[in-house]
C-alpha cells in the first residue's frame, strides 16, 4: 500500500472517531509516516479538498494544524450550498465533474440532474465561448444551476 494511502486511511480513521471534525499536525503525521510535510500537503489536496466534500483550515508554523472537517451531510441544501461557496471566478471541467459526482453520491442531486448540469458545463456545449473565458462562464453556470436545484 502506498504511503499516501495510509496517510488517507489514517486521517479518515481521525474523522470517524472524532465524529467528522480532526485537528492535526503536519509534522506529527510526516514523522509517523516517515516522509515530507508536502506529501502530507499532497494527500490533503487531492483526498480531502471541498469537491470530495471536506472544508480543510489550515495554520502553519509551531504549534500549527490542519483542521479537516467532513460537510454535514444530513440536508441537501447544506451539501449545494458549501459547493457553491467552494466554487471560485472560475471552474475546470474536472472539478465541477468531481462535485457534480460527491452531490450525487450523498443524495444532494438526483443522478439525472448532476447529468444535465454536466452537460450544460461541457466543452462541447461552451465551444462558442473563447477558451480564455470558459472556466469563468463554467463556474457562472454551475453556481446558478446549482441554485436552482434548491430553489423549488
Amino acid at each position: 500500500m502506498a504511503v499516501s494511502d495510509l496517510i488517507a486511511g489514517f486521517i479518515l480513521e481521525a474523522l470517524e472517531d472524532s465524529d467528522g471534525c480532526a485537528e492535526l499536525q503536519r509534522s506529527v503525521l510526516a514523522d509517523r509516516f516517515n516522509c515530507v510535510p508536502s506529501q502530507i500537503n499532497y494527500v490533503i489536496s487531492t483526498r480531502f479538498s471541498p469537491e470530495r466534500g471536506y472544508i480543510v483550515e489550515s495554520r502553519r508554523g509551531g504549534g500549527g494544524y490542519i483542521r479537516i472537517s467532513r460537510v454535514r451531510l444530513s440536508d441537501p441544501r447544506t451539501v449545494i450550498m458549501h459547493t457553491i461557496n467552494s466554487v471560485g471566478e472560475e471552474l475546470d471541467l474536472r472539478t465541477a465533474t468531481a462535485f457534480l459526482g460527491n452531490a450525487a453520491h450523498v443524495g444532494a442531486l438526483s443522478e439525472r440532474d448532476a447529468k444535465l448540469i454536466l452537460s450544460a458545463l461541457s466543452e462541447n456545449a461552451l465551444r462558442v465561448v473563447p477558451r480564455d473565458y470558459r472556466d469563468s462562464v463554467r463556474a457562472s453556470i454551475f453556481k446558478y444551476m446549482l441554485l436552482q436545484t434548491i430553489s423549488d
